[in-house]
């Protein structure tokens, strides 16, 4: 399994927080009840993490009208060891972004 950051955006208005709050707590969904939101800092949107196979599967768990306003997001841990291997795969003077 992998983990999976899953962005939902809505509207900025009261009535589209308001609804899209009222969704996910339908749902009965345990990540879609417990989903963080960024309304109250102007940020419309809501964030939950998901341990699943695949970005498809992340995104089946996000009721369908969302669906279009989601980000799925593939979520990787590095260990010193990892990042001088990867380091190591470059040549002297390369440079990466």
């Amino acid at each position: 399994m992998s983990k999976y950051l899953v962005e939902v955006t809505h509207g900025a208005d009261r009535l589209s927080c308001l609804h899209a709050i009222q969704v996910f707590q339908s749902t009965g969904n345990h990540f879609l009840v417990n989903a963080d939101w960024g309304c109250g800092d102007g940020v419309h949107k809501a964030w939950f993490m998901l341990d699943v196979e695949s970005k498809e599967e992340a995104l089946r768990i996000v009721p369908p009208a969302s669906r279009k306003d989601a980000t799925v997001i593939l979520l990787e841990k590095f260990n010193m060891k990892q990042v001088e291997e990867m380091l190591a795969e470059h040549t002297p003077g390369e440079t990466h972004h």
